[in-house]
């Protein structure tokens, strides 16, 4: 199994769940997360005043997926999220050791 972590644009969250329930996908956690990467902000005007964005606001999706499926979901997010402009995000993908379904105490694929 894999877990694949992606931080996105916010207004880009619907483009990439639609997706992903093409794929198959049944289930996703979504977290607000703040952070920024080589464009350190950005700078915006209130009331003639400017200043500093340091930490700008995206979205963290979450899925645990099996390994046959894990190429077609970064395909999935990287044609979706994805505007060309800086900022647009990234992805991480690492192993999962195993999943257990506290109801019915399933493990490995079957608990997703």
């Amino acid at each position: 199994m894999k877990k694949i972590e992606a931080i996105i644009r916010p207004f880009k969250l619907d483009e990439v769940k639609e997706a992903l329930l093409e794929l198959g996908i049944r289930g996703m956690t979504i977290t607000e997360v703040r952070g920024y990467g080589r464009q350190k902000g950005h700078k915006e005007t209130y009331r003639g005043s400017e200043y500093q964005i340091e930490f700008v606001p995206k979205l963290k999706i979450e899925i645990i997926v099996a390994d046959k499926l894990s190429e077609k979901v970064v395909e999935a997010i990287l044609e979706n999220a994805k505007t060309g402009q800086v900022g647009d995000g990234k992805i991480f993908i690492s192993d999962v050791q195993d999943a257990i379904r506290i109801r019915t105490h399933e493990s490995g694929s079957d608990a997703l």
